[in-house]
């Protein structure tokens, strides 16, 4: 299920957003690759330390959405750490129930380092199946067509480098019937809260991310790449062009973060 590949697609875009620069869209993923490494040891601790945990709230309300049942095929893709796949492997066992017999989960990222990082945590816990790890891109996925119920991706839409050929790809693998979700940040629709927010991300966060995990850079990236994302509205059009169904949104925290769903009809 997990072998075929998609074939490459032609680019048309030469460059691509790399936060507010532009750079040839055949470096994009080189560059998001090397910020990655340089986070992956404190990835999770820097979400904690950058949303005063909060992500946790809007990760439990994304697996919620997807509501994971037993028997289903998810795939979680740029989740390399785990931290989605092991909150979709409890939620579909269900309170009483064996996770090792709930939802069979891959998890897909391009990055090996943040890869390593998700199988230790599984180690540590004691997760030794139910979770499968590989590697790949979000826009040639290493996963046969129609073969997903459901597909999930938290906080790494942005960091593609092209995103209609992500969604198109998620369509692809995805079954008839099946259902995407996306969790990422996005617009913040107050505009109070948006001048503070920009406050924070500017001057606090990359601050915090050379004080933390040592790369200030990497964290004026993310800041970045947040301005540069579609607004909720854009996602909801452009899942639409790839030919997801019934696209829609609902904000957390006021438009700070959003989770987009849709369906493989």
């Amino acid at each position: 299920m997990f072998a075929a590949m998609s074939k490459p697609r032609k680019r048309v875009a030469t460059t691509a957003d790399f936060g507010f620069r532009e750079v040839p869209a055949a470096e994009k993923a080189g560059r998001v690759r090397a910020v990655f490494d340089s986070v992956a040891p404190s990835y999770d601790l820097m979400n904690d330390l950058m949303s005063a945990g909060v992500h946790r709230l809007w990760k439990a309300a994304f697996v919620d959405d997807v509501f994971p049942r037993p028997g289903e095929t998810i795939l979680d893709v740029a989740g390399g750490t785990g931290d989605i796949a092991f909150r979709l492997r409890d939620a579909a066992a269900g309170p009483a129930g064996d996770p090792a017999r709930g939802a069979q989960i891959a998890v897909c990222d391009i990055n090996p380092a943040m890869l390593g990082v998700g199988r230790d945590r599984a180690l540590d816990r004691g997760i030794l199946d139910g979770i499968a790890w590989m590697a790949g891109d979000a826009e040639r996925l290493p996963v046969a067509s129609a073969s997903i119920d459901a597909y999930t991706i938290a906080f790494g839409l942005r960091n593609v480098t092209d995103i209609d050929a992500a969604l198109a790809e998620a369509r692809r693998v995805l079954k008839p019937g099946g259902r995407f979700f996306c969790l990422e940040f996005s617009h913040v629709a107050v505009p109070v809260v948006r001048r503070l927010y920009d406050h924070y991300s500017f001057a606090v966060l990359p601050a915090l991310g050379e004080l933390v995990a040592g790369d200030r850079a990497a964290y004026q990236y993310l800041a970045e790449s947040i301005r540069r994302f579609p607004p909720q509205a854009g996602l909801v059009r452009r899942m639409a062009a790839a030919g997801l169904d019934r696209a829609r949104y609902r904000n957390l925290s006021g438009g700070i973060a959003a989770i987009h769903a849709a369906w493989r009809l």
